[in-house]
């Protein structure tokens, strides 16, 4: 996708309906499915955490930021995701939790990035954090600055490579809850993209299929 017509489209992206738990479940491990339909999250108290999904030219076509977690004791170790991260004190609003994470983690910052909309909340039962994406987009060429204590490295992803259904594939995982299941996941790279981040970006896709035509 070219980098004009997505920007010719943000109107279009504001309006249009998000799907969530319907494009949510397509990318869904099936012990999943009960958090997302029945919300019986609620009770646990889960903490608040939010992410950004940033769109940004590279040689005139739209791309998507993602990053790979550096190896660390904890769950969320070598995963994909997108910049982000829990709410702070100081936060004056998730919004702004998606944007500060987003400098701190791969060095762009805030006032460089516009945010089209707020997208559908999921909850990751692992960690027991409540987690709110949203779309943003910079009309600059970012030069990606990952710091080193948090991000391996950034994946760049296009999104007409998103929009292709030959990336997604199907994956063995061990998980928290269970060993060695069938999840559906996203092909990027060398990387699998499972779990919530699959679950985002299925909620993206499905956006951009019906906004933009």
């Amino acid at each position: 996708m070219q980098f004009h017509y997505f920007i010719n489209n943000i109107t279009n992206l504001k309006k249009e309906k998000l799907l969530a738990t319907d494009a949510h479940i397509k990318m869904a491990p099936l012990e999943r499915i009960t958090y997302l339909k029945d919300k019986s999250y609620t009770e646990k108290q889960p903490r608040n955490a939010a992410v950004l999904m940033l769109v940004y030219p590279k040689n005139d076509l739209a791309h998507l930021a993602l990053i790979v977690r550096n190896t660390y004791p904890g769950v969320h170790s070598s995963q994909i995701s997108f910049p982000g991260g829990k709410e702070e004190v100081e936060d004056e609003n998730l919004e702004y939790t998606a944007l500060r994470e987003t400098e701190e983690e791969v060095g762009i910052e805030m006032h460089r990035i516009e945010i089209i909309r707020q997208f559908s909340e999921i909850y990751i039962p692992p960690s027991n954090f409540l987690v709110t994406p949203y779309l943003g987009f910079s009309t600059e060429n970012l030069e990606f600055k990952p710091n080193p204590d948090e991000v391996k490295r950034v994946l760049e992803l296009p999104i007409h490579q998103l929009l292709n259904d030959e990336i997604i594939v199907q994956t063995k995982m061990t998980t928290s809850y269970a060993t060695n299941i069938d999840v559906p996941a996203f092909q990027v790279e060398k990387y699998v993209v499972w779990g919530a981040t699959a679950m985002m970006l299925s909620e993206l896709k499905e956006l951009f299929k019906n906004a933009i035509k």
